[in-house]
């Protein structure tokens, strides 16, 4: 009995199902646009964006031109941005505003566009290329929209995307340093602090780049040993110059004497 009543429930979640995919395959083909665009809007109000989709998809050729065309093209962006699909969204909200450019909904879009980008940033361990894109969609907005009520929050999204991205640089620079690719350290962070003068990991950034140069040296070949040596000097310097009274400052001012000590053994041949 048990089991002839559970054959029955799954036939009947089969049929509404088969029912309801017919519904929608019938209106998908139907060729009638002011059907389509009912369903559609019907879809995305029970948040349905998948077929919503779909259909607006299929739309935005038949309605250009139409008064019908914006909210069209604004609805089909929002759904991606609803269904998690922030690629999409992204590249949507943006067209949408490059196209509806009077429209009253591009700030909005163009909101929607860079926050889009944010939700695509990853750890920040990972390949940071949607970091810079977030950032760059945010500063484009605030240049748009300077008295906008968001640039506060707009600021704030970009201060947390550049703190992942100095924190990747500057864990990419000791990685390069662990595994004795001291050129490539000391590019790497030298880089990072270019890029964020004000990281709250600059001491130790200088002092790695400080070992990184004195240990390229060392394993230099004798003719690039002078030059390698007068610029780990150079880096000392750098180094005393901005963290004289840290607890490292002892041994760079060593490393130092080390380095000329070296420079002079090598100008006396």
């Amino acid at each position: 009995m048990r089991t002839t009543l559970s054959h029955i429930i799954l036939l009947v979640a089969i049929l509404l199902l088969t029912n309801c995919r017919s519904e929608f395959e019938k209106i998908r083909i139907s060729g009638d646009p002011a059907l389509m665009l009912e369903k559609a809007n019907e879809y995305f109000e029970t948040e349905e964006y998948s077929r919503a989709n779909t259909l607006y998809e299929m739309l935005i050729p038949a309605y250009r031109g139409k008064s019908e065309a914006e909210s069209i093209a604004y609805k089909f962006a929002q759904g991606h941005y609803y269904s998690n699909s922030h690629i999409l969204s992204a590249h949507y909200f943006k067209n949408f505003a490059d196209t509806y450019s009077a429209s009253p909904r591009k700030e909005e879009a163009l909101y929607l566009s860079a926050l889009s980008h944010y939700k695509l940033s990853p750890r920040y361990n990972l390949d940071q290329s949607d970091s810079q894109q977030a950032i760059d969609a945010f500063q484009r907005f605030i240049n748009s929209y300077p008295e906008s009520d968001k640039i506060e929050e707009c600021n704030q999204y970009i201060d947390k995307l550049r703190l992942k991205m100095e924190l990747k640089a500057f864990d990419s620079g000791k990685m390069y340093y662990n595994t004795r690719s001291y050129s490539s350290a000391i590019q790497s962070l030298e880089n990072m602090l270019k890029d964020f003068p004000d990281t709250q990991h600059s001491e130790e950034a200088r002092y790695i780049i400080v070992q990184a140069s004195k240990d390229w040296a060392d394993q230099s070949v004798y003719t690039r040993k002078e030059e390698r040596y007068k610029k780990t000097v150079e880096r000392c310097e750098a180094y005393l110059k901005r963290h004289s009274e840290t607890e490292r400052a002892d041994q760079i001012i060593s490393l130092k004497t080390k380095c000329e000590q070296e420079l002079k053994s090598i100008q006396n041949g």
